[in-house]
């Protein structure tokens, strides 16, 4: 099996593909709305933690939008500095992007004057997972290190089908996602 600098890589390169052949149209019709199986995870009244997708990324802002008509809170990561810890701040605009500014990692997030927030159910980005739902992220932590200090978070992943391989290699700390969201399929709930 590849290290994990040599499959991130590798897993990168076939998303940064993957997207690139996808028609406009087609995906502008994916990742709508999260599949009944997992709607059946989120709590009444849960806050719901997700991210400002990378280009390559699966989209997560039509799930904001529809966690946001449903009447939940949505909560976006904040980093205050590079190498700050990863927080969740208060997502009130999801129809558009009035309350994000540049984070230090070139992505949009909330102020800092937005309201502090822990989701109860976080959307992850990732850039591979296996059928069982564990996990590779981008290679930075910050996911790890804030499920690990939030163990109650129900975590589901986002993807590509292409970002789908058989084995990855892990940490004891690394925590495997509840479920995984694809175009095509659903992975768990585990």
């Amino acid at each position: 099996m590849d290290d994990k600098q040599t499959l991130r890589r590798r897993l990168k390169r076939q998303r940064r593909d993957h997207v690139a052949a996808l028609p406009a149209s087609t995906s502008a019709l994916l990742f709508k709305r999260p599949p009944n199986p997992v709607m059946a995870l989120v709590p009444p009244g849960a806050s719901i933690g997700l991210y400002h997708a990378m280009p390559d990324e699966a989209p997560a802002a039509a799930y904001a939008r529809f966690f946001q008509e449903a009447g939940h809170t949505i909560a976006l990561p904040r980093f205050a500095t590079a190498q700050g810890a990863m927080e969740f701040r208060h997502f009130a605009d999801p129809h558009g992007t009035s309350d994000l500014e540049p984070g230090p990692f070139g992505l949009r997030q909330p102020g800092a004057e937005a309201e502090a927030v822990v989701p109860d159910v976080l959307f992850v980005p990732l850039v591979g997972f296996t059928a069982d739902g564990r996990r590779l992220g981008q290679g930075g932590g910050h996911y790890d290190r804030w499920l690990e200090a939030h163990p109650q978070v129900i975590a589901i992943g986002l993807a590509w089908d292409c970002q789908l391989v058989d084995d990855l290699p892990h940490e004891p700390h690394d925590r495997p996602l509840a479920a995984v969201i694809t175009p095509t399929r659903l992975y768990g709930p585990f």
